[in-house]
C-alpha cells in the first residue's frame, strides 16, 4: 500500500480528522488530528484508528502500523515546540 491509499482509507472511515501518513509497503506511521479526540484516553484514540483499518490488517495490506493522536490544540503545541 501507498501512504496515500492508508489516508484515503482514514478519511473515509473517520470523520472530521485530519492525517499526516508516512510508510511504505505493509509498514506507515499515522499521526491523526481532530477534535473527536477530545477526552478520550490514548487506548481509546488508538482503537478508534485501529477500528478503521481492521480489514487492512486482517488481510495482512496492513501489517506495522505506529499511531500517534492529538486534538487540535494538541497538535498546535506540538509543531510550536518542534520549531523552537
Amino acid at each position: 500500500m501507498q501512504p496515500s491509499e492508508v489516508k484515503a482509507l482514514l478519511e473515509n472511515r473517520l470523520d472530521g480528522c485530519e492525517f499526516h501518513i508516512q510508510g511504505e509497503g505493509c509498514n506507515f506511521q499515522v499521526v491523526a488530528v481532530g477534535e473527536v479526540f477530545e477526552g478520550l484516553s490514548p487506548v481509546k484514540r488508538q482503537q478508534m484508528i485501529y477500528g478503521a483499518l481492521t480489514d487492512e490488517i486482517a488481510s495482512g495490506a496492513l501489517h506495522a502500523v505506529s499511531i500517534k493522536t492529538y486534538t487540535p490544540q494538541q497538535w498546535q503545541a506540538a509543531t510550536d515546540n518542534q520549531g523552537a
